[in-house]
């Protein structure tokens, strides 16, 4: 069951992440609805990785899905964090420009949420 849950979070970290950076550079402009999905995915990526981090049986691992899926937290932190503030802010070329950050920050993302996938398809098999 705790893995069936790790699996539910993470995918719906992928769906709400996805939707907020693609529809932010689809408009062109940063909308309080984009960065509530950032919140979104960024709540459901870590509840994901510490449920499967207790199936693992330890929260980190120093390897290439380790180290990627740590920077990507972080960098979702820092991005969920600064798409607030951009947001709350006057200036609309910030909120123009902003999705240039989020397509970076999601292309790292899906480094450890690929090698999540070949790494459990690989113990399943």
């Amino acid at each position: 069951m705790m893995l069936l849950s790790a699996i539910v979070f993470i995918t719906l970290a992928l769906v709400f992440y996805t939707t907020a950076v693609w529809r932010e550079r689809r408009t062109g402009i940063l909308r309080g609805r984009h960065v509530l999905l950032f919140w979104l995915g960024f709540a459901c990526d870590t509840t994901g990785t510490t449920l499967m981090g207790k199936i693992a049986g330890g929260p980190f691992r120093f390897d290439l899905h380790g180290i990627t899926g740590l920077l990507a937290i972080l960098l979702m932190l820092l991005h969920a964090l600064w798409g607030t503030k951009v947001h709350a802010g006057k200036r609309l070329e910030p909120k123009k420009n902003f999705h240039k950050f989020s397509v970076v920050v999601w292309a790292i993302w899906l480094i450890p949420y690929v090698s999540g996938l070949v790494i459990g398809m690989g113990s399943r098999g």
